[in-house]
């Protein structure tokens, strides 16, 4: 199992589940691919990789099968017919999905005697391969080590724990941090576009302004984690009446205010519920119980 080029089996071979492949091929892998549609297979068979009939003849192939395929009851459509073959093997599940149903495939895998380990991809398919990319996994830690070789040739593998909920719980976490962060830099390019700024332009400047942001989660996780928010930086009052300079100029150029508004309000209700002369970090407590502050 701790061979550098274990053989692995890649059911799903839609864009992303085309990448994994791949990426498995350039690192030398011995790889079987199986698609319902197997004329998405043949770039990848040119390549060397073997074309199974069946999904039970790809997962007796290899002690290891990687699934991505669109959800999870595409997963059990093509698993559940021929689940006895995974028994003493491994399967590693890539297809998207919620925490609860990354429980339950693992307590259904554990039934059909297999490994199992749940992840996520946090990259696009032209970003597999880069050790650059972080792929999740939450389960048994044996299992990523048993197979750590072929799962770094996809990405770097970042292990979360033993609940196979992790991965897709991060996983959400995550997605919303980066619509989050998109979307406020796409509203800060909305405005300074409005006086002819270039995007080119004014990115650079957001770039360097976001490492300065994480800097400050860093100072506020260890508040979150207390419970405790002191203002010694900048309170939530002082936020306020920053935001509303924002809200301001976006709204004398143009430019939409529900992002700002909705941010604003969030604040509001901090400080309605007494946080006022704290820290940013405050507002989590509105976050987590939806009540407070209304």
């Amino acid at each position: 199992m701790n061979s550098e080029y274990t053989a692995v089996t890649v059911i799903g071979l839609g864009s992303m589940g085309s990448a994994l492949a791949a990426a498995l091929l350039e690192r030398g892998h011995p790889t079987t691919v199986w698609n319902r549609s197997a004329r998405k297979a043949q770039a990848l068979v040119d390549r060397g990789a073997r074309l199974a009939a069946t999904p039970e003849e790809a997962i007796v192939a290899s002690p290891l099968t990687i699934a991505c395929v669109l959800d999870y009851e595409a997963l059990h459509t093509v698993l559940d017919p021929v689940a006895g073959s995974l028994a003493g093997r491994a399967l590693v599940n890539l297809t998207s999905g919620s925490p609860e149903q990354a429980h339950e495939a693992a307590a259904w895998a554990r039934s059909q005697g297999a490994d199992y380990l749940d992840g996520a991809i946090m990259t696009t398919p032209p970003g597999v391969g880069s050790p650059e990319m972080m792929f999740l996994y939450s389960g048994p830690r044996a299992v990523l080590e048993a197979h750590r070789s072929a799962l770094a040739a996809l990405g770097d593998p970042c292990y979360l724990g033993a609940d196979p909920g992790l991965a897709s719980l991060y996983d959400a976490a995550l997605l919303g941090l980066m619509w989050s962060t998109m979307t406020g830099w796409l509203h800060g390019t909305a405005l300074v576009g409005a006086e002819k700024t270039e995007a080119t332009a004014f990115t650079p400047v957001a770039i360097r302004w976001l490492t300065a942001v994480t800097g400050f989660l860093t100072t506020y996780a260890s508040q979150v984690d207390a419970g405790r928010y002191p203002g010694d930086d900048a309170t939530v009052d002082v936020q306020i009446a920053a935001i509303d300079h924002l809200i301001h100029a976006a709204a004398a150029r143009g430019v939409d205010n529900a992002l700002p508004e909705l941010l604003k309000a969030t604040m509001e209700r901090a400080r309605a519920a007494g946080y006022g002369s704290g820290s940013y970090a405050s507002v989590i407590e509105v976050l987590r119980n939806p009540a407070v502050g209304r």
